[in-house]
């Protein structure tokens, strides 16, 4: 699966550097050649003759080392393999990335390289959850950073909660598609996401609390399984992934332009959270209150229907995914809306603001089709978007 292909593998520091030793043996398996850096923190639990062992390699580890400068400098080192994986990526080790410092011979290897960097975090789940840690994920993902992972779990401290290193056969799946052997090489699949603003005045406008969160996940999943995606995105929190075509609107109508204009395309996963009404009086000039005591009377229209247009268009994708938004009634209500749509999957969640799942980091879906209701456990969004992306890229073959 991997023949020939060159992976530079930077081992950090935590307990889930164990892993990496089998990482090690299943690239190996794979077919690809492996060179290891170790840190100096990584070194604390697994061993330089370890990987050196595994990985047929000399392992590097200094970045003053005039020996290994000599025989390979580190800017040579850091450009002459396919892919740079961290595995595992500590919170500190990600801090350094996303600041461009350059403290040892790890961090200046990232700094140095020109090739895709692919990394797996691991890291208790505060640590993971923290607002720093989360901005530095998010500026990584901005430069065009992969991630795998993590994944929900039970901690070495105890605790459970995302912050697990991805297993090293997800890691190496994530590998393959980065190096363009994912499932969807050669497809082409558009994806929606965010929220639609549907304007009251120039300054004023109706929308919902979706993050975009969900639906970036899936694009970033999709990306790395190989597909070319086509991301049409409303005003979302979140900032859409690298690697992606990425098409801004704000309203549901300029949404449905966009959509129609990305077609064909092989797959439509339709995850945004599209206004059902806009204003159809909405003012030219900002309203203005004027001491009546009488407010502006809103005249109300109903926006285009996205997912049934692609559903039952001329154009239709070979695979539709609609998504349910629901606050009771979940299974039911979603049911009844593939049923009026036309898709072949909805994804269906509850949103009701006891569950913290619209605008917040988690999701719990249960996937409707042909086949009956098939429920998911809470998970992260991003693993989520893993998972049906794979169901994705599995019905397309």
């Amino acid at each position: 699966m991997l023949a020939g292909k060159r992976v530079l593998l930077i081992i950090g520091g935590g307990i889930a550097a164990y892993k990496s030793l089998e990482l090690i043996r299943l690239l190996q398996k794979a077919g690809a050649s492996l060179v290891p850096v170790l840190t100096r923190a990584g070194a604390q639990f697994v061993t330089p003759l370890s990987v050196s062992a595994l990985a047929q390699h000399k392992v590097y580890q200094d970045l003053f080392d005039l020996g290994d400068e000599a025989e390979m400098g580190h800017i040579q080192l850091s450009r002459a393999a396919d892919l740079v994986v961290v595995a595992p990526a500590t919170a500190d080790l990600m801090a350094k990335m996303a600041g461009g410092r350059a403290e040892d011979l790890a961090s200046t290897l990232l700094l140095a390289t020109d090739k895709r960097v692919l990394v797996a975090p691991a890291m208790n789940v505060r640590m993971w959850t923290h607002p720093a840690t989360q901005r530095n994920v998010a500026t990584l993902r901005g430069d065009g950073v992969l991630f795998v992972g993590p994944n929900d779990g039970e901690m070495a401290c105890g605790e459970f909660g995302p912050g697990r290193m991805a297993e090293p056969a997800e890691i190496v799946a994530a590998i393959a598609a980065a190096l363009g052997a994912g499932l969807l090489m050669g497809r082409h699949v558009l994806v929606t996401s965010g929220p639609t603003h549907e304007p009251i005045d120039p300054v004023r406008y109706i929308a919902n609390r979706s993050s975009g969160a969900q639906g970036t996940a899936l694009a970033a999943a999709l990306r790395d399984l190989g597909a070319r995606v086509t991301f049409v995105t409303g005003p979302a929190s979140v900032p859409p992934p690298a690697g992606v075509d990425v098409v801004r609107v704000e309203t549901a109508q300029q949404m449905l332009d966009a959509v129609q204009a990305a077609l064909p395309a092989d797959a439509a996963v339709m995850a945004a959270a599209v206004a059902d009404w806009r204003v159809a009086n909405a003012g030219a000039q900002k309203m203005k209150k004027d001491g009546s005591g009488k407010a502006p009377v809103l005249e109300f229209a109903e926006n285009p229907d996205i997912l049934a247009s692609v559903s039952k268009g001329p154009m239709r994708p070979a695979l539709v995914v609609g998504f349910a938004a629901e606050t009771e009634n979940v299974v039911a209500h979603a049911t009844a809306k593939r049923a009026r749509k036309g898709c072949d999957w909805i994804v269906a969640n509850d949103v009701s603001p006891a569950t913290g799942i619209m605008g917040g980091s988690e999701n719990a879906v249960t996937v409707i089709s042909d086949s009956g209701a098939e429920g998911w456990q809470r998970m992260s969004k991003d693993a989520v978007a893993r998972r049906l992306a794979e169901r994705i890229a599995k019905a397309l073959q």
